[in-house]
């Protein structure tokens, strides 16, 4: 009983050594600055939720960086007026090739919104926009979605995060372990998925990220 009960102890201590590594990892790997240059795509896509997200996605909507604009997760109470007047597009840049979801209300709705819609109009490159900390479970709900579409993120950074050592602000720390909580459950589905269609004799590759660059 007594060794039974260290081998407990010692996996208990070794999962939660990994969870917080995990944690470390995950925390240094969101950006904090903007992408100073992104790729090209067929079309770009943003998930509602966080300010400033679709003022970036319809600024590259209107240089041209995508052929049309995906506005997933918006509130059913939200119209199509509201969003032209926040986007800062044209009317005719609005009405042209702006699409709006109002299905999605989680990250994983987001990504099977942003299924349909490529889908539909057959993009094989994406861009993918939302706050920093959040592009690492959006990569992974819509990896799974869409295994053979490249996503290239281009992440908005809020204010909360645009700090060198995050470490030190509370309020940061906290936006970043409750982000981590959320993207664990994702990866996981991720990896289930990936199992299973190996195990049925497929392929689900790994989201395909393409590096930010100008084109």
């Amino acid at each position: 009983m007594a060794r039974t009960g260290r081998l407990l102890v010692a996996a208990i201590g070794v999962a939660l050594l990994a969870f917080v590594a995990g944690f470390i990892v995950f925390a240094g790997s969101i950006e904090h600055s903007a992408p100073p240059e992104i790729e090209r795509a067929d079309g770009i896509v943003v998930l509602t939720g966080g300010p400033l997200r679709l003022s970036a996605a319809a600024e590259l909507l209107a240089a041209g960086f995508g052929g049309r604009l995906l506005i997933s997760g918006v509130n059913h109470l939200t119209t199509r007026d509201d969003l032209f007047r926040k986007s800062g597009l044209t009317h005719a840049q609005f009405d042209c090739c702006v699409d709006v979801g109002y299905s999605a209300h989680d990250t994983s709705g987001n990504a099977s919104e942003a299924k349909q819609w490529v889908e539909a109009h057959r993009f094989a490159r994406l861009i993918v926009v939302t706050s920093s900390y959040h592009m690492p479970r959006s990569l992974t709900e819509l990896g799974r979605a869409l295994p053979n579409v490249t996503l290239i993120p281009y992440p908005v950074v809020p204010s909360t995060l645009r700090v060198d050592r995050w470490w030190m602000h509370a309020a940061t720390m906290r936006l970043l372990f409750t982000e981590y909580l959320k993207f664990l459950p994702s990866a996981a589905r991720f990896g289930v998925a990936r199992l299973l269609a190996q195990w049925d004799g497929g392929a689900l590759a790994l989201p395909r990220h393409a590096p930010a660059r100008a084109s």
